[in-house]
């Protein structure tokens, strides 16, 4: 099993600790596409990434999926419902094969009442999760698509992007439709703005991920 220290809400454990908290880990995979859990659905587990991307989306009101947030390895998620004692607000879906390993409810509280510090972590980990969730959707209804994409490629940068020559490459592989579903829009939208981007000289693709060549440009775009 992986070495728990290297999740971050649980890097505050000694090696003790850690000890003490394997046995309630359990691993799971999952496939490409696959749902881990849909929204109601009740919150029985908390989740962590170890392999893979895990997408949590929802529906917008005319059917279209919207991609809330990409849970990538070493990151939770279904903290909030689960803490709580509430059904799964969005749904949880395999971006590519995915390894996680889950936590029971009952279990999590327990480990939550042994070491104070993790109910920190995870409540610290969840602000700022909520609060990029709620920009997401407010973007979603007030900003241009093109606004709205290149804020998510920023976002995704920060991220989980990787300087290279002068450029920022995103380190994922993110199709165009993944891209409409995370910002609100249609593939075709996707496709023009992207290639709009490319053209001028701010993005490019390289063995399938994005790679911004012009952050400063792309910033200026957000707003």
């Amino acid at each position: 099993m992986i070495d728990v220290k290297k999740i971050p809400i649980f890097g505050t454990l000694n090696s003790s600790d850690m000890e003490e908290v394997k046995p309630y880990l359990i691993p799971a995979k999952f496939k490409k596409k696959e749902i881990i859990f849909s929204e109601g659905d009740p919150s029985d587990w908390l989740y962590v990434v170890i392999k893979g991307k895990v997408k949590m989306t929802k529906l917008s009101q005319s059917g279209r999926e919207i991609i809330l947030e990409i849970i990538s390895p070493m990151d939770f998620f279904g903290g909030v419902a689960v803490m709580r004692g509430f059904p799964y607000p969005a749904n949880a879906i395999a971006m590519d094969n995915a390894e996680l390993l889950k936590i029971s409810r009952s279990n999590l509280m327990r480990i939550l009442d042994r070491f104070p510090n993790l109910m920190y972590c995870m409540a610290m980990n969840i602000g700022d999760r909520i609060k990029g969730s709620h920009e997401a959707l407010k973007n979603i209804a007030v900003e241009k698509v093109a606004s709205r994409i290149a804020s998510l490629l920023i976002k995704l940068a920060d991220k989980a992007g990787s300087k290279t020559d002068n450029a920022v490459a995103i380190d994922m592989k993110l199709t165009k439709q993944d891209i409409a579903e995370m910002v609100g829009t249609t593939v075709e939208t996707s496709i023009r703005t992207m290639s709009k981007f490319k053209k001028l000289g701010i993005v490019s693709e390289k063995s399938g991920k994005i790679v911004i060549k012009d952050v400063s440009k792309l910033k200026s775009l957000c707003s």
